[in-house]
């Protein structure tokens, strides 16, 4: 049985208190509450990972980084390597969000180099993948999703690809409240399980989570939940409420 996930990612959002608030609220809950199958992720700005990894210690949350460099170590001013985050005991890291395609020119290869740092340091990548409008509308989606795959996941050999998590985020419903419908969900999410047997083996697609993103909140969390190829969600601005964050998690 693959593991159902949430995950929050808080973006650039949160000052030190808002996010001891925030991280607090969520251990409480993930102490007092049986869990099952689905693993909690928060994954707040750098500099507050020892923050949450210190609350998360001895609980089941579970703690990601937004980004992660290409490079292993060096002059890099500003960068953080996947070393450095394991280092801290961060299990899971973003890797190939639209925003960072977008606004810092991540390419196909430099995100094939940051999920190959990640998995070497065993830190779990959340790879990210999803079409813009335009595309979606010129019934290129499909194709856009298995070049982003090919380019940037499918290198890898079968024991490695085990440990990567997909994110699908349409970027027409990230933070637009706009979200895909169930049914457009559930196509995209057996579209790319799909690709994955192709590349490796039907098991390893069974095997592999992927979670919904897109204005992903606990009103429809429970319905795009339902559908069998959607394992959890990549959760954006309901990340940074906890009662929501909360009622999402109870989702499954």
């Amino acid at each position: 049985m693959r593991t159902q996930i949430v995950a929050g990612n808080w973006k650039m959002n949160m000052l030190f208190e808002e996010a001891d608030d925030l991280i607090n609220n969520i251990v409480e809950f993930v102490k007092t509450n049986e869990l099952d199958n689905t693993a909690v992720i928060v994954c707040p700005p750098s500099l507050y990972l020892e923050l949450a990894t210190d609350q998360a210690f001895e609980t089941a949350l579970n703690v990601g980084a937004q980004n992660i460099s290409n490079f292993e170590s060096g002059a890099y001013t500003g960068e953080i390597s996947a070393a450095m985050l394991a280092s801290m005991g961060v299990e899971y890291v973003i890797v190939g969000h639209s925003e960072r395609r977008k606004y810092f020119n991540e390419s196909f290869e430099v995100l094939a180099e940051k999920v190959n740092v990640a998995l070497k340091h065993n830190v779990v990548p959340i790879f990210c993948c999803g079409e813009v409008l335009p595309e979606r509308e010129a019934g290129k989606h499909f194709e856009v999703i298995e070049k982003q795959l090919e380019e940037s996941l499918f290198h890898l050999k079968k024991g490695d690809f085990a440990n990567v998590v997909i994110a699908y985020e349409p970027v027409w419903a990230i933070g637009t409240g706009v979200t895909a419908s169930p049914e457009q969900a559930q196509e995209m999410h057996h579209f790319i399980r799909g690709l994955v047997a192709q590349k490796y083996d039907i098991e390893t697609a069974e095997n592999t989570t992927i979670l919904y993103g897109g204005s992903c909140n606990s009103k429809n969390a429970k319905e795009l939940f339902a559908n069998v190829d959607v394992d959890g969600g990549l959760i954006g601005g309901a990340a940074l409420k906890p009662h929501e964050f909360i009622k999402i998690i109870q989702s499954f």
